[in-house]
């Protein structure tokens, strides 16, 4: 019976951490309901655009946030900016290179909660954006609903960090060098199977 002790002892811690885990929903995006927008600027003036097509996957508890997962993947070619001229330009080796680098994708590798009992969160993670990948912090608020939840978060990325504006675009005097990208994630939870 003595022996026995130990054994059941890591059943049970096993059995916890599992159960622990486990509670992790996965969550899928509704594009629809949601929005990825950028914000970068020209000669101080706010320069908003978006991509339209992009994709989140979730793995998530909001009283577990450890362990959880964030992927997102955006299809590049989808950027915006409200005009013909500059969605041309942006397509191009200098800004985006959409042929090049048709897609973005950032997948985090921690979430935690901001404050103890609140709805803010960050994941920490790796975004890869034109063929560089760099360290990022995604922080986010989370509200539940009886029919979903939704994500909401802003962050800044440095433009010259990613190649984003390269040859006579460097300098940042006419295009500023931070980009603040802001987000609406409509999110359901996947059905288990």
């Amino acid at each position: 019976m003595k022996n026995l002790f130990p054994m059941i002892v890591l059943l049970a811690v096993g059995t916890v951490g599992a159960a622990g885990t486990a509670q992790a929903a996965e969550w899928k995006l509704e594009p629809a309901a949601s929005r990825l927008d950028f914000n970068a600027s020209f000669e101080t003036t706010p320069s908003p655009g978006s991509f339209k097509d992009f994709d989140v996957r979730l793995g998530f508890d909001p009283d577990q946030p450890a362990g959880g997962h964030l992927d997102v993947g955006i299809q590049v070619a989808s950027a915006s900016m409200s005009s013909a001229d500059i969605d041309k330009a942006i397509a191009g080796p200098e800004w985006f290179d959409f042929a090049g680098h048709p897609r973005a994708e950032f997948h985090s590798s921690d979430i935690r909660r901001v404050q103890p009992g609140g709805n803010r969160y960050v994941a920490r993670g790796t975004l890869s954006l034109k063929g560089q990948q760099k360290p990022v912090e995604v922080p986010f608020t989370w509200t539940a609903g009886a029919d979903g939840a939704g994500m909401d978060g802003e962050f800044t990325v440095q433009r010259a960090a990613f190649g984003i504006g390269t040859g006579e675009w460097v300098a940042t005097d006419v295009i500023g060098p931070d980009v603040v990208v802001r987000f609406h994630a409509r999110l359901k939870p996947v059905a288990a199977k």
